[in-house]
């Protein structure tokens, strides 16, 4: 047995200073000459934005962001010669993921006994300069009307794949140890909070990230000599990426500190996945997850997914950290919502912490039965959060043929050879996925017995849970939804289920479920039928 390491402080920690009091310089006139109206040559009213790092002002077609004067154990602005390197900073890190956002840097200057944005004069602060979007448009604020869907979420993966695909990487970097500074640091900050969060609880956090950690060292290290840990956006949460003309854009990368931002790849998209689930957005954060996977091409980094509660946890207690910082700016209700939000996060950690068994879900059925929807309804429930991998036969099919997902193949493709490759590489899959740790769902037509059993003996041969669900309906019924069918990536015909319909099943001990009706009812069956095996 690993015997976990104690949880050590950073190489190097910034000055201690008081959690309720993180300010070290006044910087009151800088702000209230960018909140001035006359300072931008505007008559209408400038919006000012704060957060715990910074004040963004809203002016006009511009936005001018002035980090603020703060030192906390996780970043350190106390100088301006850190607040210009941090400006600096930002405009690098951006620039690739959103183009023709980020403008430069601008100087606030003393001059005739006044300050003035640019020009001449002795400078006293420094403020990154961005081309102005709806700030209505950042995904929080989609997320909160609802406007999450399947669409924006894929597109989200693809932004995130390819920004991880630029990344440059940092095979030589010490994973366990960087991983064991920022978890010293959560535990650090928690604690310094005893009021707001309770001690006997971060110590059993702390308990929990220290075995995590002892158990995943060897995993964590050799996943930077394979390439996956990068430069990352290091901030990638919800409020920090725009829908503009479309399209997801990731902006306000982590500049502060490069340690920070150098980090495993999953541990990146993780701060999203847990900004999703925190949010009561199970759906969209397993979507997300599945869309990332399969973005990442032909050799998906299943492996990692075993740190995955690790990194959710660490995210959480960041974000925990986070928002107890932002509690000085807040009064009366705002504060009362603000601790809400913090004990929340820490919650959130300590369930994606507690061990949750992989198991392995096989749905199976003819062509238009509503396997797949069935499976993304399912999937967020199964194994460690946040929720099972989904492998579809019609994707997979597409993938070993070298096409799009929604490319038609033609027959050859269909072949019993083709076919018997097909669910070979799923169950190679989700092998892979079980031996992680984490929980796996297979949607695909299984309609020979053999097929089914093979399916099955992965699990057992993982020593894992397995269930079965085998969708039946009226052939005419089926017919129907598959001459429905629009942008799917099965190619499933009319004449291609009628041909299904004439084969035996044979033997068959999976549980049987009508899917007559709509996929709400269809769902609520599923889980009746599977009780525990899809609640947390």
């Amino acid at each position: 047995m690993n015997t976990p390491p104690a949880i050590s402080p950073p190489a190097i920690s910034p000055p201690a200073i008081s959690p309720a009091d993180p300010v070290v310089a006044d910087q009151q006139r800088v702000f209230a000459r960018l909140a001035d109206p006359a300072t931008h040559g505007m008559s209408g009213p400038v919006r000012r934005i704060d957060t715990h790092g910074a004040v963004v002002f809203l002016a006009g077609k511009d936005v001018y962001k002035v980090k603020r004067a703060v030192r906390f154990p996780f970043m350190d602005l106390s100088t301006l010669e850190r607040r210009h390197a941090a400006c600096r900073r930002e405009l690098e890190v951006n620039r690739d993921n959103a183009p023709g956002h980020y403008l430069g840097l601008v100087p606030i200057v003393a001059r005739a006994g006044g300050l003035h944005l640019g020009g001449a004069g002795d400078i006293v602060e420094w403020a990154v300069h961005m081309r102005r979007f709806d700030e209505e448009a950042t995904l929080d604020h989609v997320a909160a009307r609802g406007g999450l869907d399947n669409q924006l979420i894929d597109a989200l993966a693809q932004a995130v794949a390819a920004a991880h695909e630029r990344a440059p990487r940092h095979p030589e970097w010490d994973v366990p140890g960087a991983l064991a500074g920022v978890a010293a640091g959560v535990v650090d900050g928690l604690r310094e909070r005893p009021e707001l969060f309770a001690p006997a609880r971060v110590a059993a956090l702390e308990a929990m990230l220290g075995s995590a950690l002892g158990r995943l060292a060897p995993l964590l290290a050799a996943r930077a000599g394979q390439g996956e840990v990068r430069r990352c956006h290091g901030d990638l949460h919800l409020r920090n990426i725009a829908r503009i003309a479309g399209a997801p854009v990731l902006f306000d990368a982590l500049e502060f500190d490069e340690g920070l931002a150098t980090i495993d790849l999953l541990y990146d998209l993780a701060f999203l996945l847990m900004d999703l689930g925190s949010r009561g957005e199970a759906l969209a954060a397993n979507r997300l997850l599945n869309a990332y996977l399969k973005a990442r091409g032909a050799a998906p980094p299943y492996d990692g997914l075993a740190a995955l509660p690790l990194f959710l946890a660490l995210r959480a207690g960041i974000r925990a950290q986070v928002s107890a910082a932002a509690l000085a700016h807040r009064t009366g209700a705002a504060l009362e919502a603000g601790r809400a939000e913090a004990l929340s996060y820490l919650a959130f950690a300590e369930v994606a912490l507690t061990p949750v068994p992989a198991r392995l879900l096989a749905i199976g059925g003819l062509s238009g039965t509503g396997k797949s929807t069935l499976a993304a309804h399912l999937a967020p429930a199964i194994g460690p959060l946040p929720g099972a991998v989904h492998l579809r036969s019609d994707v997979e099919r597409k993938r070993l043929a070298g096409v799009g997902e929604f490319d038609r193949l033609p027959p050859a493709a269909y072949t019993r050879e083709a076919t018997e490759e097909v669910y070979a590489t799923l169950r190679a899959r989700a092998a892979a996925v079980l031996a992680s740790g984490h929980g796996v769902v297979v949607d695909a037509v299984h309609q020979r017995p053999e097929e089914r059993d093979a399916l099955a003996a992965v699990a057992q041969q993982a020593g894992l849970g397995f269930s079965g669900l085998w969708l039946e309906a009226p052939v005419d019924a089926l017919a129907a939804r598959v001459e429905a069918r629009r942008g799917d990536a099965s190619d499933a015909t009319v004449e291609v289920l009628k041909q299904q319909a004439e084969r035996e099943v044979g033997k068959l001990d999976w549980i049987r479920l009508s899917a007559a009706g709509t996929p709400e009812e269809l769902l609520a069956r599923a889980q009746a039928a599977l009780g525990r095996a899809v609640h947390r």
